[in-house]
């Protein structure tokens, strides 16, 4: 009898799909079910074939990005020589994975060509996951929330260069054609946020719609600022809270089918920050050579995307305000 049993459990396993089992192999199906910004929110028919295919090209960089290559392949790269350090670089995922790539690699070859060093960029499927990871140090240079520099700094990240051309701002977007004309009708309703530790795109969000306007919000949190416009797009929540620049940097049919509803005041931006275990003398190369990239054309187009609009030098000072904003309530 356990002899059949088992022959039966031997039988169903040979007709069953073979998922994979290796651990190299492992993050392609969890970023498939995980990178999709909208993979999990009902899509009006209309949208069905141009989400699709956008969710198919970020599925494709998302896993790449979560298995932490830098795309050595695509590249033509080879390793880097024996005995030369190569210098992980993470960024938060404000976009879906392929345009993420599509920002940050050019600018890095251009960084490497200027420095001579080896950069691999290692990517995160959402939000949470690339906090998770900045905050176990696993990243020697990071595109960072201003929050875990100001506020919650817990590997002592040392800025380097920041936008000097541009703040950083929250907004609240609803749909253009939505009935809601005050965020005081936001009271108690749902709102989609990227993440919960978002600098602009929830933490000063919150604290101002409550600070100046009595409103608390019920919170859904998307993973990316890409998910948290979409879901209002197609009328998954009533509003959602999103980085400025992000949203000037969203495609047309989501962009136009979106109103801004309230901008919150401005914020110091996002750091380009390096690990204290970063020898000085590096730390000192790279952010030289990113001062260098922003005097160029062709750099200050590189920078442009991220977006960095005029690159210049930052300092811890520089967040210290954040400390007064007593962000940590809303911590996650």
């Amino acid at each position: 009898m356990l002899f059949c049993a088992w022959a039966r459990r031997r039988r169903a396993r040979r007709c069953s799909p073979r998922f994979p089992t290796s651990r190299s192999v492992w993050p392609t199906w969890q970023t498939m079910n995980r990178s999709a910004a909208w993979g999990c929110i009902a899509l009006p028919s209309e949208h069905a074939n141009m989400m699709k295919t956008r969710k198919l090209i970020s599925l494709l960089a998302g896993l790449l990005l979560l298995a932490g290559t830098s795309l050595a392949a695509e590249r033509g790269d080879r390793p880097a020589p024996a005995g030369k350090q190569e210098y992980v670089v993470g960024v938060t995922p404000q976009f879906e994975a392929s345009k993420l790539f599509g920002i940050w690699r050019p600018l890095l070859d251009a960084l490497e060509k200027e420095t001579g060093l080896d950069f691999t960029l290692r990517g995160a499927p959402a939000i949470n996951d690339f906090e998770q990871q900045y905050g176990a140090g696993m990243f020697d240079f990071a595109y960072a929330n201003p929050f875990f520099v100001g506020v919650r700094n817990y590997q002592g990240y040392l800025p380097l260069v920041r936008d000097h051309g541009a703040r950083l701002a929250g907004v609240v977007v609803v749909a253009k054609d939505s009935p809601i004309n005050s965020v005081r009708e936001l009271d108690g309703q749902t709102v989609a946020f990227p993440a919960a530790n978002s600098l602009a795109g929830s933490l000063a969000i919150r604290a101002q719609l409550e600070d100046e306007f009595g409103v608390r919000v019920v919170p859904k949190f998307v993973r990316t600022h890409d998910s948290s416009f979409l879901n209002v797009a197609v009328g998954t929540v009533v509003a959602g809270g999103g980085v400025r620049s992000t949203l000037e940097q969203q495609s047309p049919e989501i962009r136009d089918r979106l109103r801004v509803l309230y901008t919150t005041r401005e914020l110091p931006p996002l750091p380009i920050v390096a690990h204290p275990r970063v020898p000085e003398a590096v730390r000192q190369r790279v952010k030289a050579a990113l001062l260098k990239l922003g005097a160029s054309p062709e750099g200050k187009e590189l920078l442009a995307k991220v977006p960095i609009k005029q690159v210049g030098a930052a300092a811890p000072a520089d967040y210290e305000a954040l400390r007064r904003m007593r962000l940590e309530r809303y911590e996650n």
